[in-house]
């Protein structure tokens, strides 16, 4: 488990290229890193699919992270969200959701 502990933890792009066998451990260490809030900033999807990355199968998963995590920790709470759209002049990035949650 991790050493050190912030109040504020960022996973943005890593979570999509975790094989799901591995998810749960990394949502613990992710969960056990943060005293107050997480941020997860992923490719979402409502339900859990596989998608071709650059040529590559089982390389790129989507699903609703965030959803995963208010699941399997019940002291987590969705503070907000929201998403990046990747024409935005001001801020270019990929499309990508952002979810900021709370522990109690």
């Amino acid at each position: 488990m991790p050493q050190n502990k912030f109040d504020f933890t960022l996973i943005k792009g890593v979570l999509i290229h975790i094989n799901p066998d591995y998810l749960s451990k990394v949502y613990e260490i992710l969960y056990q890193s943060s005293n107050r809030y997480i941020c997860v900033v992923e490719d979402y999807n409502p339900s859990p699919v596989t998608v071709n990355y650059r040529g590559h199968q089982d390389r790129l998963f989507k699903r609703d992270f965030a959803g995963e995590m208010l699941d399997k920790f019940q002291d987590l709470s969705l503070i907000d969200y929201g998403f990046v759209y990747h024409r935005d002049t001001n801020f270019p990035q990929d499309d990508l959701t952002w979810f900021l949650l709370e522990k109690r």
